[in-house]
């Protein structure tokens, strides 16, 4: 199965949006995730202003929907430094009556940033009970003091119903922290580095250390050369599978984003690879990659749904200039647990 997905991007400081325009075969997106709603339609959160909602009943014919903040979280925009509204790659899980979306809010190649929460009791926009309630901040991470960024951010249980959230880009990698599970927000004890693209620890010298440059628009960017991000965690019969991006997002036709992933028998890890590498020194197996159709194809989320496993990123698509199109394909595992694909 192959559909493809956009969230028109506007100035941050709009909050007066304009009204939004989808492709319903063919839309445009970035860092996708997806859930089943109560009414048996799908739904995709996405990265754009206030957080990009479509839904579909068939997951192929999409329409779009109300973005999740109609303003932007005074909590962020005081705490994240030129953050205000454009909200990047968020998260959805179901608990207990009652829907967790987590969202990050950062300014591009920086880690001053931070991971917020929303709750929603249903996705459906008609329903009476259709309301997202912020709960404000999870975790931040602050410029040259912090050895990880906090966006990107993936719930995940373990199997005593254990709250865990990953998040992480570039600086020293993919985090992995215990929540409280009273309020699905508190965090337990500091963030662990679970994966890197590099083959050891950084030190916070290292980081601060790391040459920035300027990109177009005046943009200054932080970022070192640890070029991962993205994690989503599955649990999948008795592995936890861990899904990472290696390489470079967001440059159109100069995009080089690969999907690799590894796996452990505990939440923590240690992840390896097929071949038997950590993930914690730069292990992973390549899932999806720069190939005759597409620039790069990466930030994945990954879904056990009626049976089925799916697999959806964005993809810069080649005959498309290298817009980001929604990729979903369905996966299924070998005897030995390792990813297939059909």
């Amino acid at each position: 199965m192959a559909i493809s997905m956009v969230c028109q991007a506007q100035d941050g400081n709009n909050h007066n949006r304009r009204p939004f325009h989808i492709d319903s075969l063919h839309p445009n997106v970035h860092d996708p995730v997806m859930a089943k709603g109560e009414n048996g339609r799908y739904y995709i959160f996405s990265t754009g202003m206030g957080v990009g909602v479509m839904s579909s009943a068939d997951l192929r014919i999409w329409k779009a929907e109300p973005p999740v903040f109609r303003q932007a979280p005074q909590w962020a925009v005081d705490t994240v430094r030129g953050y205000r509204g454009h909200t990047w790659a968020p998260d959805i899980y179901h608990h207990k009556g009652l829907w967790y979306l987590y969202y990050s809010c950062s300014t591009f190649g920086k880690n001053g940033s931070a991971i917020g929460l929303a709750v929603n009791k249903t996705l459906d926009p008609a329903s009476p009970d259709f309301n997202w309630e912020d709960k404000g901040m999870v975790i931040a991470s602050h410029r040259r003091i912090d050895n990880f960024n906090a966006i990107d951010p993936n719930l995940i249980l373990d199997k005593k119903g254990n709250p865990y959230l990953t998040f992480g880009s570039f600086w020293d990698g993919i985090q992995l922290v215990k929540l409280s599970k009273k309020d699905f927000k508190t965090p337990v004890g500091k963030p662990k580095t679970i994966a890197r693209r590099v083959g050891r620890k950084l030190s916070l010298a290292e980081l601060n250390d790391a040459t920035a440059f300027t990109i177009e628009g005046g943009d200054t960017i932080e970022a070192g050369e640890n070029a991962i991000e993205a994690p989503f965690i599955l649990r999948h019969g008795k592995y936890y599978y861990l899904f990472v991006s290696h390489d470079y997002c967001c440059r159109g036709e100069r995009s080089t984003y690969k999907t690799v992933y590894g796996r452990s028998k505990k939440i923590e890890g240690p992840y390896v690879d097929q071949q038997g590498r950590s993930m914690e020194h730069g292990g992973g197996t390549l899932l999806y990659g720069p190939n005759a159709e597409f620039f790069g194809v990466g930030h994945c989320s990954v879904y056990d749904i009626d049976g089925q496993t799916y697999f959806l990123s964005h993809a810069y698509e080649k005959a498309q200039n290298g817009q980001a199109k929604l990729f979903l394909r369905k996966l299924s595992f070998d005897n030995k647990g390792w990813i297939v694909i059909p």
